[in-house]
């Protein structure tokens, strides 16, 4: 397996390029299954979730085509075409789905359109429970019938999907993502309540309403769609990645560099800036894509998160976060209520000097004058990038592995870091 080899201690200052939103681009692209138009999505990330998807979707019978990069190398010119013209199967097979959570979304457009779908139980990071029962339970007040046979959900709605008043249980961004797609081809008016806010259900709502559906409410809690009897294709570009860009600007922090992101904004990330400026970090966002991040002293000042849906603190954020405050001056409180397992890279920190004491879902940070390097093992996504995050910052050299889970989430991290000084290399076996 690859590894990531880091000799830390120096400043990052340069140009990092900010890719598609993973989170966004995987739902858009689910949405592709609703229309027999093609959907065209730009500004498409190179991640191994996309490839993922993309292998899941022509097993349904969706015609791919790629389109390359841009002159300038970023990925304004990275377009992918999907066209469903008709649907082959309507079965996603354990073997890629196991390998990505998100492939539940296709439950809810094959559903809506087909009246059927077989799909099995999803995978991906072991970070903790995320029940699908949220989504079954909701695309039953539709007229659903499901069952689970053999670890696959079966779902069928013999007379096709009508509207009714969903009310989730708990925030669930995958939820509402399913359900917003199943509405948009029900009968009639379809009413989502304690829906989730993030940015990239926002992102899907407004690519659904270019393919002719017709939703309100959006940013709200309360999303109101009333169903079509088809959609059209569309095209449309995918909103900038948020996580990637506070994880640069968690490097900047660290690193006491001084980066510049461009293709971005800081309009998805308000607790995330509010949080990094008490640490005292300079951020300046110019309002046309392009956003720069700087230290103003010596050592970051300690501060509290608590990890809630949006527009509270992130949860794909807390990781990056932590590294951040195992040297920052004082002591911190991490409280982690998304996920009950996402500590996982609290035991590697410590390993490199971090001093972290975990009290059911709160760690106490307690920031360390320096982190040193030391062998490391990456646990899932943000854990990953976490440990690289501390690396750079570390005295000495950090060799991180299963760094595959980085693939996952992050294009050319490598290369983006080491166009900025960072003394990175990743070691292939």
């Amino acid at each position: 397996m690859d590894q990531i080899r880091i000799t830390g201690g120096g400043p990052l200052n340069g140009t990092i390029a900010i890719g598609g939103a993973k989170n966004a681009a995987l739902p858009l692209m689910a949405a592709s299954l609703l229309t027999e138009g093609t959907l065209r999505l730009a500004n498409i990330p190179h991640l191994a979730d996309i490839s993922t998807a993309v292998h899941l979707l022509a097993q349904l019978g969706v015609t791919v085509i790629m389109n390359g990069d841009d002159e300038t190398g970023g990925h304004t010119g990275r377009v992918l075409s999907l066209t469903a013209g008709q649907i082959a199967s309507t079965t996603a097979d354990y073997e890629l789905v196991r390998k990505m959570r998100a492939s539940v979304l296709v439950l809810g457009p094959l559903l809506a359109r087909e009246h059927e779908a077989r799909v099995s139980l999803p995978g991906g990071c072991a970070i903790g429970t995320r029940p699908v029962d949220i989504h079954l339970g909701a695309l039953e007040e539709l007229g659903a019938q499901i069952e689970l046979e053999d670890g696959y959900v079966v779902a069928r709605a013999p007379g096709g999907l009508r509207g009714g008043v969903v009310r989730f249980p708990q925030v669930s961004v995958g939820a509402t993502e399913n359900l917003l797609m199943a509405a948009s081809l029900a009968k009639g008016e379809t009413v989502l309540e304690n829906a989730a806010r993030e940015p990239e259900i926002t992102d899907l709502a407004q690519c659904l309403i270019a393919m002719g559906a017709e939703i309100t409410g959006l940013g709200s809690d309360r999303l109101v769609i009333q169903g079509k009897p088809t959609l059209s294709g569309a095209d449309y570009s995918v909103m900038p990645d948020r996580i990637e860009t506070g994880t640069y600007m968690a490097a900047a922090a660290l690193t006491g560099g001084d980066l510049t992101l461009t293709g971005t904004t800081m309009s998805t990330l308000g607790a995330v800036v509010e949080a990094m400026e008490r640490t005292g970090v300079e951020i300046n966002d110019d309002g046309k894509g392009k956003v720069r991040v700087w230290r103003t002293g010596e050592k970051l000042k300690a501060t509290d998160v608590t990890t809630l849906p949006y527009p509270a603190f992130p949860t794909d954020m807390q990781a990056q976060f932590m590294a951040i405050m195992a040297t920052a001056d004082g002591a911190s409180l991490i409280t982690e209520t998304i996920f009950e397992n996402r500590f996982m890279h609290v035991p590697e920190l410590t390993r490199m000097g971090a001093d972290i004491t975990i009290n059911g879902n709160a760690a106490l940070v307690r920031g360390v004058e320096r982190l040193k390097g030391a062998p490391v093992m990456a646990t899932d996504l943000r854990a990953s990038v976490s440990l690289v995050l501390a690396g750079l910052a570390a005295e000495g050299e950090t060799v991180i592995s299963r760094v595959y889970h980085l693939d996952r989430g992050y294009e050319r991290l490598v290369e983006k870091l080491a166009a900025c000084g960072a003394n990175i290399e990743r070691i292939r076996e």
